[in-house]
């Protein structure tokens, strides 16, 4: 029984099963990782896989347990290195981070240069993706912070601890009959062309949901992920924006755009930051942490990883 087996098990189940990926994956041969996965089934006594022919159709009952050890077992020795590195390179290595495109774009900079200017010798890699994306990259040890507003607190294997709070605001040229109302209503909007975010963005499902309560059906002529992309239509005088309001903290004061706070019709969202539960969090990682929220400290972090709760509200 050994290491190099459990990652062929854990890798397997990653790819769907599928042997030939696995191989790819791993950098090695698939007639390698299939015996060594026998060898260790017939070690155990038990069959992680039901196979047809030579290839593998399902997990079993206690291939279930078995993966669950072995996620484990490749977790806490992931947490080992870390600490080598961390006793070794106090200062130093590459700090992963998933995040939403609202988030990568209008949250992120401020926090990512203080990081780079703090401690020079962290490199930083940056990767986006939907609420589920950005889960998934953590679960995956492919990020070792994510950041996002929805989703993440809904994912058991996940600590998370709310980082801010923010609103919709309705966004308009200077000259839109809307710009000289003071409190849009819902009934106003419904009757409006409106462009906003794909349904698993940026809080999208509030605004649907206000809408539905009042039985209203709104008119999302164009749906996108990037507020810089809802922001260039609606210039174009294709309809009103619905977006998160640190999109439009850039714009001029005298510029094209309006905008009107939409609290009242939409609430107020929380985005939180994610860790990996059980994972071992390098300094740098409390580092950003703290830099990215002044609610953030890496004594609640540390507080919250070691709490048996799914997720931490302040």
């Amino acid at each position: 029984m050994n290491l190099h087996q459990f990652r062929f098990v854990q890798e397997a189940v990653r790819r769907n099963l599928n042997l030939t990926e696995t191989a790819k994956a791993l950098y090695t041969s698939q007639p390698g990782i299939s015996k060594a996965i026998l060898e260790l089934e017939e070690e155990l006594g038990v069959d992680i896989f039901v196979r047809h022919g030579k290839r593998l159709k399902r997990v079993t009952e206690p291939g279930l347990d078995v993966l669950k050890s072995v996620e484990i077992i490749l977790r806490e020795v992931a947490n080992l290195k870390r600490i080598g590195e961390e006793f070794s390179k106090q200062d130093a290595g590459r700090l992963s981070i998933a995040a939403t495109h609202t988030q990568a774009r209008y949250i992120l900079p401020d926090a990512v240069a203080q990081l780079s200017k703090r401690l020079p010798k962290v490199k930083i890699s940056l990767h986006q993706g939907t609420p589920e994306q950005v889960a998934q990259m953590l679960l995956d040890d492919t990020a070792d912070i994510g950041i996002a507003t929805e989703s993440l607190a809904d994912v058991e294997e996940l600590v998370t601890l709310p980082c801010y709070e923010w609103q919709h605001v309705i966004v308009m040229p200077h000259d839109h009959a809307l710009a000289t109302v003071e409190r849009p209503s819902l009934e106003q909007l419904a009757e409006l062309p409106l462009i906003s975010y794909q349904a698993a963005f940026t809080g999208r499902k509030r605004i649907d949901q206000a809408f539905a309560q009042r039985r209203l059906t709104p008119n999302i002529v164009l749906e996108a992920i990037d507020s810089d992309v809802i922001k260039t239509y609606v210039r174009s005088g294709l309809g009103v924006g619905v977006v998160a309001e640190m999109a439009m903290a850039s714009e001029p004061p005298n510029g094209e755009l309006i905008s009107k706070p939409a609290a009242h019709l939409f609430g107020t969202n929380t985005t939180r930051v994610a860790f990996r539960r059980g994972a071992y969090l390098r300094s740098y990682v409390l580092t950003f942490a703290e830099l990215l929220s002044d609610r953030l400290s890496r004594h609640l972090i540390e507080r919250a990883m070691n709490s048996s709760g799914d997720s931490y509200e302040l």
